[in-house]
């Protein structure tokens, strides 16, 4: 694995210079075995020309329009050649030896397929994931979320889904996942898109491991807040309206392309407990989300086709995958972590 070629796609919007600072660290990082891929969706020339100048090895891709990002990494998966992709927002940094530790997730089981680490907010003290779990209320829970780092996370082991602010994955799981000529769905944009490629890996019969020594620090909401002096805990409310829309219709999408039918049903007092909630809010404070949240359905009718074709997939993934009718020993352990996440 030491020869073993690590892809970093870095996707950037070139915001309060976030990316020269995540540059920097990932020229420090100590495995050397590394191509670098920068998709640039600032739409301005200075940021191409900055990194060209400090960092003429990087690949730097300049997108016409602001891809998002799902369509960002897509580009640069597509450019990539590395046996590891590295999928990473621009307001992370990592520690010199992030890449070195995360590589170790992998020799745990053929069938790991995508690698977190213990990545925390700039204080270096305040847990921002250690990976992430499903609620009842089925949304993403990120381990550990405003927690204090008493080393509480410390023990490596399997979780539901990665954090892709900073995700290694096995280029084997993202070709098996892959829907058409995509890897991450572009109907997401930007949130949610990693619990939906956790999701579909989990399904095919591939776990997800968090690796404790694989240390990562981010600036939550950093390319997104309107205000990036003020600490709102809830997305919602820093986000503008388009970001809005897309973080209350993403929600549905991971749903209908990944839930099953009798997970819902069971859970089905909570989650409608949260989508009342979720809308009124929307409807008192957020009229325009309201309203552009019905602008545009077919993204609906596009999951709907991928769950459809996505189950006849899983079905010969796991077929293939399973002996005596059992899952392998890594998937149990991991579902048995998931049901212990979810109490």
């Amino acid at each position: 694995m030491k020869d073993d070629v690590v892809s970093i796609v870095m996707v950037t919007c070139g915001v309060n210079d976030y990316f020269l600072s995540c540059l920097q660290t990932i020229a420090l990082q100590t495995y050397a075995h590394v191509e670098i891929i920068v998709i640039d969706n600032s739409l301005a020339a200075a940021v191409r020309a900055r990194v060209s100048f400090q960092y003429p090895s990087v690949k730097i891709i300049s997108a016409s329009r602001n891809l998002m990002y799902c369509e960002a990494l897509n580009q640069g998966i597509a450019q990539s050649r590395g046996e590891y992709v590295l999928c990473l927002n621009d307001d992370v940094c990592l520690e010199p030896s992030f890449l070195s530790e995360a590589l170790e997730g992998f020799k745990v089981s053929a069938r790991v397929g995508m690698v977190t680490g213990k990545i925390l907010r700039l204080d270096a003290k305040t847990v921002d994931s250690t990976g992430m779990s499903l609620t009842l209320w089925r949304t993403p829970r990120e381990r550990g979320y405003g927690e204090q780092d008493h080393g509480q996370f410390n023990c490596s082991g399997y979780v539901f889904a990665v954090n892709c602010a900073a995700a290694l994955f096995r280029r084997k799981m993202l070709d098996d996942v892959r829907e058409g000529g995509n890897w991450f769905d572009p109907d997401f944009r930007i949130f949610f898109e990693d619990i939906d490629i956790s999701w579909r890996g989990q399904r095919r019969g591939w776990s997800a491991y968090y690796v404790a020594k694989a240390v990562a620090f981010h600036v939550r909401g950093g390319t997104v807040r309107q205000n990036n002096e003020r600490v709102l805990p809830l997305a919602r409310r820093y986000l503008n309206d388009e970001l809005n829309i897309l973080l209350l219709r993403n929600r549905y999408l991971v749903l209908i392309k990944n839930e099953a039918w009798w997970r819902l049903f069971i859970c089905l007092i909570p989650v409608v407990g949260y989508d009342i909630l979720a809308w009124g809010y929307v409807v008192i404070f957020r009229q325009r989300v309201f309203r552009g949240f019905w602008s545009d359905l077919s993204c609906f009718q596009r999951a709907w086709r991928q769950r459809l074709v996505g189950q006849r997939g899983c079905r010969q993934a796991l077929g293939e995958h399973t002996i005596s009718g059992k899952l392998p020993e890594e998937r149990m352990k991991n579902q048995s972590y998931c049901a212990r996440e979810k109490q």
